[in-house]
């Protein structure tokens, strides 16, 4: 058995190929495309690991696709791929458009045309899971209850609204063609290998270069904030239990400002890797004119996931947070590679002359 996995370098996609290796046989199909967040330095331990197979490439290439699926015979499809950041679609939404609308649509087609070949047995047990966003439900009021999988679509932004047609695009392919797939939309993630342009792994990076901490606007923005390695482990249970065309919200009951992220990481620092001058890393904390169309407040309810399917998150906030900065305190050669690009160079070192596979 084989599981195909796109955007497998990424920040998600990655924790995922490596808790699922730590966790099982089961051999894995990575495909990504290695923008810059794609990064394969995250990967280094699979190096000559037999269960990984890394193939470098595009889901809106129809015919690689379909070569992988007709080559690997996977069992089932995990679509991570996606661009992911709300300030680059505001500055170049037609890259979120290519990726998360045209790619995901051209990936259902050689899924589709993949699954109508298979046998009864392997048919029937297939599935593509979908990895999307809370944030294609817009945005909350103060006192409003958290998003449930039945709270209306009302994307906010280019980033959120290209998710939004591609869960859309996916429920169509199982209302029309009976394509089995399952849909997850998860709140903010942290956790170790995320690209230094998101607000926990920036703030930590620039605290420790000595770089101002930027907070948008007054800092009251909301989110529900979910432990990567809890999100990996939702996404295999739904991948174990779910039912088909079902939509699986997968939270970590953490709501929180981003003034109140920046405050605790700072005093993680203060207290993990003091300052030589004993002024706390609170004192770079800078306020910037917020972005537009700045979403207030997001929260997933994620009772259903945990009646239907039995999982809830491992970590609390404070647990995982702690775990996150003392990862990027361990690992700052990742962090200034990856910020860089040389690791980019190390890829071409390590696979000089070779088909990175």
């Amino acid at each position: 058995m084989t599981i195909l996995v796109t955007g497998g370098a990424g920040f998600i996609g990655a924790n995922f190929v490596l808790d699922w290796l730590a966790q099982s046989n089961e051999p894995i199909v990575n495909l990504d495309k290695l923008t810059y967040a794609g990064n394969l330095e995250t990967l280094a331990g699979l190096q000559g690991d037999a269960r990984h197979t890394f193939v470098p490439g595009d889901i809106g290439d129809n015919a690689l696709v379909a070569s992988l699926l007709a080559m690997h015979q996977p069992r089932a499809v995990l679509n991570f791929a996606a661009e992911s950041h709300v300030d680059r679609s505001i500055r170049s939404p037609e890259d979120f458009v290519q990726t998360n609308v045209v790619g995901t649509f051209r990936l259902l087609e050689a899924v589709r045309a993949y699954w109508n070949g298979l046998q009864s047995e392997a048919k029937t047990s297939f599935c593509l899971l979908h990895v999307s966003t809370e944030e294609v439900y817009g945005s909350l009021g103060a006192t409003d209850p958290p998003f449930t999988e039945t709270h209306r679509y009302e994307p906010n932004s280019p980033y959120s609204a290209s998710k939004a047609a591609s869960d859309h695009l996916v429920r169509a392919y199982h209302h029309t063609y009976g394509l089995p797939v399952l849909t997850t939309n998860c709140s903010n993630n942290y956790g170790p290998y995320h690209f230094p342009e998101k607000l926990i792994p920036l703030m930590i990076v620039n605290a420790m270069a000595g770089k101002s901490l930027p907070v948008y606007g007054d800092g009251m923005q909301v989110r529900d904030w979910l432990y990567v390695k809890d999100h990996c482990s939702a996404i295999r249970r739904v991948l174990e239990a779910g039912q088909p065309g079902e939509v699986y919200n997968i939270g970590g009951w953490n709501e929180k400002s981003n003034s109140e992220i920046v405050h605790t990481v700072c005093t993680l620092l203060d207290e993990l890797r003091p300052k030589a001058d004993g002024t706390p890393y609170s004192t770079q904390i800078t306020t910037v004119k917020d972005r537009p169309g700045h979403d207030r407040r997001y929260a997933i309810d994620a009772s259903k996931i945990e009646r239907e399917l039995g999982w809830k998150p491992a970590e609390t906030f404070e647990s995982g947070i702690r775990k996150t900065v003392q990862w990027y305190l361990a690992n700052p050669d990742w962090a200034a590679h990856v910020q860089s690009g040389a690791y980019r160079d190390w890829v071409q070192t390590q696979y000089a002359g070779t088909a990175v596979a």
